[in-house]
């Protein structure tokens, strides 16, 4: 049930980008057979086999692994030191979703109270309520502001929940995670079936399963198709190896790896039609509204009949109008918007405050907000503390297992040092300067390392281990030794194809050369040069830099950016070509 957990959550929250659409399923159809399925077979008969969390497991098939094993719990580490954040998140929408109406559907006014917040006015209602009244997020990198306090509050108050919800070990985590991860089955549902009643969904359905066959050739899509079926099957974390070992050492290990590894990718599909009917309907919103706006800008200036411009002669009207009356059209040029409902669905995808900019702004147009708001925001508490239970049970069950520690301490001891260090250090992703920290952290503390852990345990189960031996132990477990399915993969295809995304992922990071973030910029800039000083492997490229203005950086390393406005994105540049 666990994986289940973090199919749901990670599709809903960082996975489901530009990325995953109709180009994407392929890719990860051919990842969950050639890698999620084998691997997460074999890391369930480590731990049953072994009886050990991740570092035990891997010091037993030989004592030279036990790295393996510790760099598990270190990526295991690395992520709940960030991951809770959006747990943190999560509480703070659900809070605010009992108000009536809900903060992010208008803007504030301003403190003369003569109109509306500037910011929020350029931008729109819910970004404001996400970049400034959420994260207050800075300009910046450098500036790393203040710990907002009421964020640090939901962070521990997210941190106190997993506590609780493993104060008695590893082994009573399964019981709580069959609440976390049922539960938003029912959510997902309610949301399925209004999602495909909303109008416009069906466009968002449509983008989602057009293959862009384009996409086969970029390796950032292969990358991430791997990076998806990581994640959501946790291969590579140490927390299947730490959960198998609490299984019966007669339990059918290859059974529940076929089962969960379908329901796991079921799941991701079916939370996938559920977010994309919701990105179809904001989408259709978005572009007739601005439709809407072009005809009444049009009508307004050329005094035309009501009802004589619609969205079907709108094209062939401005062609009229632009003929006719050339000057006056030229003038009337810049305040006429390209609406285009292809760009809405693009721009629907992208960022890190995906799941509540984009979902805020479905809702509040929505009837009875508050209870979708309600329903959506408790779901992904569920989904993400179910997630969390799998990462911090990687780092406690390798602790507890070590007779050094577990004579000395007892569990809830062991469990609230944990808990209490991530989330000593998990404040720093709620600066104000902390979703930046937190994008960085999600590009580079994991995949990566997990491709490089995973290679290494198929390599030291078959060449080190030894596969007829391995062999032996699944028919003394479970009655039967592994078809040649299982051996071709764990032997060749799957160590040869995480070789490949190696090396893709390493060719695309050196010829990415300059290196970009995007940022907030809530100030009224007229000239501002930017100077970088973090070193390339600390800092991630945007995952799509299409929408980017095409700006030349000067050799010396400095961007000269001009005339911004409040609220836009404010690109800021990483050093100089070539020499980060």
């Amino acid at each position: 049930m666990r994986h289940i957990s973090r199919a749901s959550w990670h599709v809903a929250v960082l996975q489901a980008r530009q990325e995953c659409t109709g180009g994407f399923l392929i890719p990860y159809l051919v990842m969950l057979i050639a890698e999620g399925m084998p691997l997460l077979y074999l890391e369930l008969a480590v731990g049953q086999r072994m009886r050990q969390g991740s570092i035990g497991a891997w010091k037993i098939i030989s004592p030279y692994l036990c790295g393996v094993g510790v760099a598990s719990v270190v990526v295991s580490f690395f992520l709940s030191m960030y991951y809770n954040v959006i747990n943190a998140w999560a509480f703070w929408y659900l809070f605010h979703s009992f108000q009536d109406p809900l903060p992010w559907a208008t803007c504030p006014l301003n403190s003369n109270r003569t109109g509306y917040e500037e910011e929020c006015e350029k931008t729109s209602s819910t970004q404001y309520f996400w970049y400034r009244q959420t994260l207050n997020i800075s300009p910046s990198l450098e500036a790393s502001g203040s710990v907002q306090w009421e964020q640090a509050l939901c962070l521990t108050l997210a941190w106190l929940v997993v506590y609780l919800c493993i104060l008695r070990g590893t082994a009573s985590t399964g019981k709580v995670v069959y609440v976390t991860a049922s539960l938003p089955y029912c959510v997902l549902i309610i949301y399925l079936i209004r999602g495909l009643t909303l109008h416009g969904a069906v466009n968002g359905l449509i983008y989602m399963f057009t293959p862009k066959l384009e996409q086969l050739l970029n390796p950032k899509t292969w990358i991430s198709a791997a990076t998806q079926i990581f994640f959501s099957l946790g291969l590579g974390f140490g927390s299947l190896i730490a959960f198998a070992s609490y299984n019966e050492p007669s339990n059918n290990c290859e059974r529940h790896a076929i089962i969960v590894s379908l329901i796991n990718s079921t799941t991701s599909v079916f939370a996938s039609i559920v977010t994309f009917s919701i990105y179809g309907f904001k989408a259709t919103f978005n572009y007739e509204s601005c439709i809407n706006k072009v005809i009444l800008l049009l009508l307004n200036a050329f005094d035309l009949e009501e009802g004589s411009l619609t969205a079907d002669n709108l094209n062939e009207m401005k062609d009229y109008l632009m003929a006719t009356y050339p000057q006056e059209y030229a003038q009337l040029a810049p305040q006429i918007k390209n609406c285009s409902l292809e760009a809405e669905l693009d721009t629907a995808v992208q960022g890190t405050g995906l799941a509540f900019i984009v979902y805020s702004e479905a809702i509040k147009n929505m009837e009875v907000p508050q209870l979708y708001s309600v329903l959506y925001f408790f779901m992904l508490l569920m989904l993400g503390i179910g997630s969390m239970l799998g990462n911090t049970a990687a780092i406690l069950t390798p602790l507890t297992d070590s007779k050094v520690i577990a004579s000395r301490f007892p569990k809830e001891v062991i469990s609230g040092v944990v808990c209490f260090i991530n989330c000593i250090i998990g404040l720093i992703f709620t600066m104000e300067a902390g979703n930046y920290w937190f994008d960085i952290f999600n590009d580079y503390a994991a995949t990566l390392s997990l491709l490089l852990i995973v290679l290494v345990e198929t390599i030291a189960v078959c060449y080190i281990y030894g596969i007829r031996r391995f062999e032996k132990d699944l028919y003394t477990m479970i009655g039967r030794k592994p078809n040649w399915y299982w051996k071709i993969m764990w032997a060749f295809v799957s160590p040869l194809l995480i070789i490949s995304l190696f090396i893709f992922y390493l060719t695309d990071y050196i010829l990415t050369g300059t290196l970009q973030y995007q940022a907030w910029d809530a100030t009224q800039v007229k000239e501002l040069w930017v100077w970088a000083f973090f070193k390339k492997s600390f800092l991630s490229s945007c995952k799509d830099t299409s929408f980017l203005p095409n700006y030349t950086v000067p050799q010396n390393g400095l961007l000269k950016v001009s005339s911004w406005s409040q609220g836009n994105p404010l690109i800021l540049w990483i050093g100089k070509t070539g020499e980060i």
